[in-house]
């Protein structure tokens, strides 16, 4: 009764350690010690197989006096693999003396060694499998016994006679330290299953991070190479970006020459590979490469230094990405890292962005290359038409002056010798010479207007044009500018509205250059107002400015004319009711000498109105 009550002890006290604990290590050597203690045997050994059938002592409990064989392999014929299918069938081995089982001498002497002299082997049998513990909820799962080693106690001192509760005692252990192992291992798969999975989420969450990373990067490398419209800028602004960022040893760009074949080297990043820069590759000379990247493909290989495209001197990871768009390949970007380095999917995709970015920022520096090219040719040639404007109208002034004054004593001759009056209507319709003398007298006015508003143009583009500031009253100022167009406003059918407080400031500016301004926009509204029509001439104050208009009605300027109006020698086609004609350099100069003085213009059609706003400062310094 005594030995039942220690034995069922020791089986509770196992069983909760063995629920208390998943070292299985800590869990084997408890239960040996224990066993040793409660048989008051020599030695307490568990056996475990290896794969191959093979096996060595993995926990021991052994007396002072005996020999420890832990970590040992022993070639003993009850544990080799032809025991191994009686075990699985749960057979034990209890043997009360080695020396009475008619033992060849040489396992004699085996045993011996080990000071055996009696020996209780019980197996200790996985019956429920890692996948049926896992899988617990089927409804009749099968056992799959497994055999992992072997709970054995022996005798050293003598001969024992191993009684059954001994031996139900190590059966029932050898169940518990089954339990304990299948525990052990579950929890090992479960940890290494958490483990893997930690892995996974770590690496997740690396690429999600590397993938931040990477576009925060290609943000930054865009804006860069869009901030500059120089070529050389944006590529080596690419190279160093990409190779700072991706950790390379070298980064390169290279432009194509479609029509030579070639690749120009242009800009490079490295860190201990000599320079390439300037070197000019033959494409034929690799032609699988260039091909690849002609098609508008990346590819990833390894450099060899005999046979390398780069001057490299070993091995190198080569990552080669074309630099293309809608319009084809402008060139290529390289990536150099050590031999064994595999570029990712998200580096490649990087890479791939850049050289598209790089290839929209190379055609707008070419647009822009081109424009700037377009915008000197044309500004050489305002160059030279103002040149020549300039020097035919020095050269046309003297002559047509010469002419006026010759048609002026043409006209006092006609008049002294033939009685008549050319500026009369009566004589023009009725006499040949005075309708000839009146075209000629026509033409050369307008001519010498031509050459005078050429002349002025000149000197306000040259910035010679000097002015006379004085102080304007202009409510005393303007009818007096507006007089002479009083009875060509009255003939035409136009009504003309004057609309100019008396209560304003005096103006300071330049009579003359104003007077100018004035005349040329009445002219303008006499020359396109319809009979019935209105023409306003107003004034009025806005904070420091004064604000003078001209309005009339009757007439709409296109939307698509508006931004010509003040074009040299731009008229508006098909839109002067009295054929009055002109220089065409009347707004131009209306234009160019408000800016002179200093203030601003602006032009408004709609409803069949056209209003041309001239805001002018109340104190201008002029200019």
């Amino acid at each position: 009764m005594r030995q039942q009550t220690e034995r069922e002890r020791l089986i509770d006290k196992i069983a909760q350690r063995i629920r208390q604990s998943l070292n299985l290590e800590k869990i084997l050597n408890t239960t040996v010690a224990e066993v040793r203690e409660f048989l008051q045997a020599d030695r307490v050994l568990i056996y475990r197989y290896d794969p191959d059938s093979q096996g060595r002592v993995v926990v021991e409990s052994v007396g002072d006096c005996w020999i420890p064989i832990l970590g040992k392999k022993i070639a003993y014929p009850y544990l080799g693999k032809n025991y191994i299918p009686a075990y699985q069938q749960n057979r034990i081995q209890a043997k009360a003396d080695i020396y009475t089982l008619g033992l060849p001498q040489s396992l004699l002497d085996l045993l011996a060694g080990f000071q055996v002299r009696a020996h209780l082997v019980v197996p200790i049998l996985q019956d429920n499998s890692e996948f049926l513990v896992l899988n617990s909820q089927l409804e009749n799962p099968t056992p799959n016994s497994q055999l992992w080693g072997l709970l054995i106690a022996h005798q050293c001192s003598g001969p024992r006679q191993w009684q059954n509760l001994e031996i139900d005692l190590l059966k029932q252990l050898a169940t518990q330290v089954a339990i304990a192992i299948q525990q052990s291992e579950l929890y090992q798969h479960l940890a290494r299953l958490n483990t893997d999975l930690e892995k996974q989420v770590q690496e997740r969450t690396d690429l999600l991070q590397q993938a931040l990373n990477f576009e925060a990067m290609l943000k930054r490398i865009t804006d860069k190479v869009r901030d500059t419209l120089d070529e050389s800028h944006i590529l080596q602004t690419a190279v160093q970006e990409l190779a700072l960022g991706l950790k390379a040893d070298y980064c390169c760009t290279a432009l194509y020459n479609l029509e030579k074949a070639t690749s120009s080297i242009c800009s490079e990043y490295a860190i201990t590979s000599p320079s390439d820069r300037n070197r000019v590759l033959q494409m034929a000379d690799f032609p699988g490469i260039y091909f690849q990247l002609l098609q508008g493909q990346y590819l990833q290989f390894c450099e060899i230094a005999s046979h390398s495209i780069r001057q490299v001197h070993h091995r190198v990871a080569v990552l080669a990405c074309p630099i293309l768009d809608n319009q084809g390949v402008l060139g290529d970007l390289w990536l150099l890292k050590p031999e064994e380095y595999v570029f990712n999917e998200l580096e490649i995709r990087l890479v791939q962005q850049v050289a598209n970015q790089c290839a929209i920022a190379i055609r707008q520096a070419r647009l822009y290359q081109a424009a700037q090219a377009q915008v000197q040719e044309l500004e050489k040639l305002n160059r030279l038409k103002d040149d020549f404007l300039n020097t035919v109208s020095h050269e046309l002034k003297t002559p047509v002056s010469n002419m006026k004054m010759a048609i002026q004593m043409l006209e006092v001759m006609l008049n002294q010798q033939c009685g008549f009056n050319p500026e009369l209507e009566n004589n023009r319709e009725s006499n040949t010479a005075a309708r000839y003398f009146h075209v000629l007298n026509d033409e050369c006015e307008r001519e010498i207007n031509l050459i005078n508003d050429l002349l002025e143009l000149q000197q306000l583009n040259a910035g010679t044009l000097l002015l006379d500031r004085r102080i304007i009253h202009l409510p005393d100022w303007i009818p007096h500018v507006v007089e002479p167009f009083e009875q060509l406003i009255y003939d035409q059918q136009q009504i003309l509205e004057i609309d100019i407080p008396r209560q304003l400031p005096p103006l300071a500016s330049d009579p003359f250059s104003l007077k100018r301004i004035l005349t040329e926009l009445l002219n303008n509204a006499c020359k396109y107002t319809p009979a019935k029509g209105k023409i306003t001439v107003s004034v009025r104050i806005n904070s420091d400015k004064i604000q003078l208009s001209v309005s009339n009605s009757g007439i709409e300027i296109p939307r698509h004319e508006m931004q010509r109006i003040f074009d040299k020698f731009y008229r508006i086609p098909s839109n002067d009711p009295w054929k009055h004609g002109g220089t065409g350099l009347g707004l131009a100069l209306v234009d160019k000498l408000v800016s002179y003085l200093g203030g601003s213009i602006q032009v408004e059609s709609g409803s069949r109105h056209t209003t041309f706003l001239v805001e002018l400062p109340i104190m201008s310094d002029g200019k």
